[in-house]
């Protein structure tokens, strides 16, 4: 009585079973399912349609006379966009670097260690027009616009005083206001964002 000895060569491979077929039917579709009901948890991440609605906006300058500013709303902040007179853009190209607090431009539409010279942040182009986030960088107040002993922006809650390119020049905020990223699409609109 011998014992029949079955070798399985290297070269030979097994067929698949019709169990090897509906394990990976089963896992395929639980995977599906898976992924199925975890999708609205994911999906509810994104940003809501507002927001990117938001992203960027247009606006029209087209009624703004030099010396004269606009408030427009841009992802919840409020960006104060001006039509310098000469007087100011002079006044604020005679600034010296080392007079001011905040050196850098803080200009999203440059590199980020450019300096605050006037050019740097103006429009380019357009050094009469000024864009720029509203928002004191101390504690996040609304500046006043035409004020302060700079002739710029002053926010009375604490004292910052900013110069007629936005620029901090007294006061306890430490940075210069934000130029967000924008462009002149024409002569009369500015995309911002």
């Amino acid at each position: 009585m011998g014992k029949e000895r079955h070798s399985v060569s290297v070269n030979e491979t097994a067929e698949p079973t019709r169990r090897d077929f509906l394990y990976i039917a089963t896992g395929a579709v639980g995977a599906v399912g898976a992924v199925s009901a975890l999708w609205p948890f994911i999906d509810q991440m994104n940003p809501d349609a507002a927001t990117l609605a938001l992203a960027s906006i247009d606006v029209d300058v087209s009624q703004v006379a030099e010396g004269q500013s606009i408030t427009a709303k841009w992802r919840g902040k409020p960006v104060f966009i001006r039509q310098r007179t000469d007087e100011e853009v002079q006044s604020a190209k005679e600034v010296k670097l080392d007079e001011l607090k905040d050196p850098v431009a803080r200009n999203a539409n440059l590199p980020s260690d450019a300096p605050a010279t006037d050019e740097n942040r103006s429009a380019p182009g357009k050094e009469k027009w000024l864009v720029m986030v509203g928002v004191c960088t101390h504690l996040g107040c609304i500046p006043l616009g035409e004020s302060g002993d700079f002739g710029g922006w002053f926010c009375p809650c604490h004292g910052s005083e900013y110069d007629t390119a936005g620029r901090i020049r007294q006061g306890p905020a430490p940075e210069n206001m934000a130029v967000p990223a924008f462009e002149f699409t024409s002569d009369t609109t500015v995309r911002i964002g």
